[in-house]
């Protein structure tokens, strides 16, 4: 028998193979099922704020489908001197939000949150992480890009890979918060909700 035991079936609200990768880490089974929420920002919206809304919004969208189920969002925004910055896409668009960051500290705020309707629980929070990038050349964003194409990262870097490369420095107090999903908070939610992962 697994040591997860709630009793209530786990979904991780997200299509993001990062965030499953990480959830995967602590050995307890869970089921995914895509959030279906518009991530627009709202006018004048904060980053912090925007992240925390978009993680607690994809938490509520799955458990109003599966009631009885602990659910666990998430959301990253990568905040610019207060501009969010999203996934680039495509070259183009990574090029320039390197360009942009090179020199520069970017705060990737990170978002969490838990929801059981059935419990009536809801907990959402935001795990920070600071991060200073080198002042990098043409070059090295252009050999970064064709190694390690990050498209689908907010900031347009993998820090688990390459994009290490990139950085001088990462301020954090919850390690994986960077990757996309603070599991340290995470497992605080879990076990605030009832469940068991030891």
């Amino acid at each position: 028998m697994n040591s997860f035991d709630s009793g209530r079936l786990l979904i991780l609200g997200s299509t993001s193979r990062y965030r499953r990768e990480l959830l995967q880490r602590l050995g307890i089974p869970f089921d995914i099922v895509a959030p279906d929420v518009d991530e627009t920002a709202l006018p004048n919206e904060a980053t912090h704020a925007m992240a925390m809304r978009l993680a607690l919004a994809k938490a509520r969208a799955v458990a109003l489908l599966h009631p009885s189920a602990l659910v666990i969002g998430s959301d990253q925004v990568a905040d610019l001197h207060g501009q969010a910055l999203g996934k680039p896409g495509n070259h183009r668009r990574a090029t320039e939000q390197l360009q942009r960051m090179r020199g520069q500290t970017v705060v990737f705020q990170t978002a969490v949150a838990v929801v059981c309707q059935e419990l009536n629980f809801e907990q959402v929070a935001l795990a920070p992480v600071v991060v200073q990038f080198r002042e990098l050349s043409d070059a090295e964003i252009e050999s970064y890009l064709l190694r390690e194409t990050p498209y689908d990262c907010a900031g347009s870097a993998k820090s688990e890979g390459l994009g290490i490369a990139l950085l001088d420095s990462i301020q954090s107090d919850d390690p994986t918060a960077l990757i996309g999903l603070p599991l340290i908070r995470t497992c605080a939610m879990l076990r605030a909700a009832g469940a068991r992962l030891l």
